[in-house]
């Protein structure tokens, strides 16, 4: 729904110093020394009266991403309720400046709910390319939907983001979830070891100026371009976004005294991300926090890698004293979760919550199967970087959806380069006599390698051994796919949620094409999840 008459010229706006930047495309004006907008523009965080606006200059040629160089520019934006700027409503100006690697921000407020917009930054005379961005329906409308793109987990050396370039395509969405892994950490031919493409810097990133580079890089890709420009973004980071296998003391992949120590670059690559990504910094400089979509639904997004304790093995992944949220988090998700009074509650959520057992999957696809769900290399019933993890924490929350009777939660995951379509039970090895009292939704990877990437080999063939091995040991496993890549589509109402499952052709090919899999939906007060042979419409 959108409102006849826009709100006036003079609202109030509030301009942060931290930035983000945009992927190329946009002026060739900075090769002739004028500033340029080569990373795009972007938006998120929609709220009901306003949405952050996003964008990088170039001031000069030599100021590339992570260089430190350039000289302060004052940059302009306005929004407006056309893309011709016919009808402009707000318009305000900051600066970008070397301390933020000329990213900036403008968190605009005083805007209708549920409206779409247009919005343009300038600096020096030139002007940024157009984007388009939408805000949250009222915090006590009740929209007929909401319908949001989900995607996770894209490496840009194992391939290209047609998964962005499809989605960009789409004029149905509210907005785009990024679900962590926006960018990898790794060196060139780390990961993937046969890279399709190439990355910048080619080594393993550790500095602010390597993050800085490593996100320019992936902004300066035509599809997330796209994307960027099209959707205004929510995202929560998983472990790449820093190192994989992060907590909140190190990671699996840091080695403190080569790659200095642990603090230093976990913040160096917060930094960057909050410079670059359009999105709120929250608790702690955070990602977890929550945004409202009128009466239909809440989102809870979740930080499961800041506060955690150190991944283990065994007998200890059922220690009480151990978490993957921290305590004041659980505290401000189950405090939220009991308090809301939308029909359903979405929670964005970087690891898989779904119990895991391999049951009798073959050894030689354990390592394999490993290597996409975080278990450690000999191969464990249980996928300890996940919430498999931790199953106190696990237990916590299931229990208070159960003993508060919150009904219609849905967690959205990423991280595991699979589609999944999952049941969550109270106590797995009782379901199900055990009552499901919410239900998961994951989305494969964009690029990143799944199980035939992993074995080289072509799908449904060790894959159809692996998903039958799981679904039989695990029963409130509804439908996993191990051979795509690719994204969904998930779309809310009154009565139901439906998640549209899309694979794509080939992740090497740039222009590859895409095709709905399968889709999923609960219907309102089931906690269940069934199969629906008609995709949303």
């Amino acid at each position: 729904m959108t409102h006849a008459a826009p709100p006036q010229r003079s609202v109030v706006t509030a301009s942060t110093g931290t930035a983000a930047v945009l992927p190329a495309a946009t002026t060739e004006a900075g090769a002739a020394g004028a500033p340029a907008f080569r990373h795009g523009v972007a938006s998120g965080d929609p709220l009901p009266d306003g949405v952050v606006l996003w964008t990088r200059v170039t001031p000069v040629p030599g100021a590339v991403p992570g260089s430190g160089a350039g000289p302060d520019l004052d940059v302009t934006w306005e929004i407006a309720r056309d893309a011709g700027f016919a009808m402009p409503v707000a318009e305000g100006g900051t600066t970008a400046t070397a301390a933020t690697d000329h990213t900036v921000k403008a968190d605009v407020r005083g805007l209708y709910p549920d409206t779409v917009y247009w919005f343009r930054f300038t600096a020096g005379g030139v002007p940024s390319p157009t984007g388009r961005t939408r805000t949250a329906p009222a915090a006590d409308a009740r929209p007929g939907s909401l319908r949001l793109g989900v995607v996770s987990c894209s490496n840009y050396e194992a391939g290209h983001f047609a998964a962005y370039r499809h989605l960009a395509a789409r004029t149905d969405l509210q907005a785009v979830l990024h679900l962590g892994d926006y960018i990898y950490e790794y060196g060139t031919g780390q990961y993937p070891a046969d890279p399709v493409r190439r990355q910048e810097p080619a080594h393993e990133i550790v500095t602010l100026a390597d993050y800085r580079v490593r996100h320019g890089h992936y902004r300066a890709d035509p599809d997330l371009l796209a994307l960027h420009a099209a959707h205004p973004l929510i995202a929560i980071w998983d472990d790449h976004e820093t190192a994989d296998n992060s907590w909140r003391d190190g990671a699996g992949n840091h080695t403190p005294g080569i790659e200095g120590e642990w603090s230093a670059r976990r913040a160096a690559a917060v930094q960057a991300y909050f410079e670059w990504m359009p999105v709120r910094p929250a608790v702690e400089g955070s990602t977890y926090r929550r945004l409202r979509f009128g009466r239909l639904a809440d989102l809870h997004l979740l930080d499961l890698r800041s506060f955690r304790d150190q991944q283990v093995s065994g007998a200890a992944v059922d220690s009480p004293d151990r978490s993957i949220t921290g305590s004041t988090q659980m505290d401000w998700l189950t405090s939220g979760l009991a308090a809301s009074d939308t029909r359903w509650h979405l929670i964005g959520n970087s690891v898989m919550i779904s119990p895991v057992a391999f049951g009798s999957v073959p050894a030689f696809l354990l390592g394999p199967i490993a290597a996409c769900l975080g278990v450690p290399a000999g191969g464990f019933a249980l996928s300890t970087d996940q919430w498999d993890g931790y199953t106190a924490d696990r237990r916590r929350l299931l229990s208070h959806l159960r003993d508060r009777g919150i009904d219609n939660t849905i967690f959205l995951t990423g991280d595991i380069h699979m589609h999944w379509a999952n049941d969550v039970p109270l106590n797995a090895a009782t379901y199900p006599l055990s009552p499901s009292v919410a239900v998961e939704f994951v989305v494969t990877s964009v690029t990143a390698d799944n199980l035939d990437d992993i074995l080289g080999v072509p799908p449904q063939t060790v894959s159809a051994v692996a998903v039958a091995a799981v679904r039989a040991a695990n029963p409130h496993v509804r439908w996993v796919d191990m051979d795509s890549h690719g994204y969904a589509v998930l779309d809310v109402t009154e009565e139901r949620a439906q998640m549209d499952f899309f694979v794509l052709s080939d992740r090497a090919d740039p222009g590859a094409h895409s095709s709905r899999a399968r889709s999923y939906r609960t219907l309102s007060g089931t906690q269940r999840v069934t199969r629906v042979d008609e995709p949303i419409r």
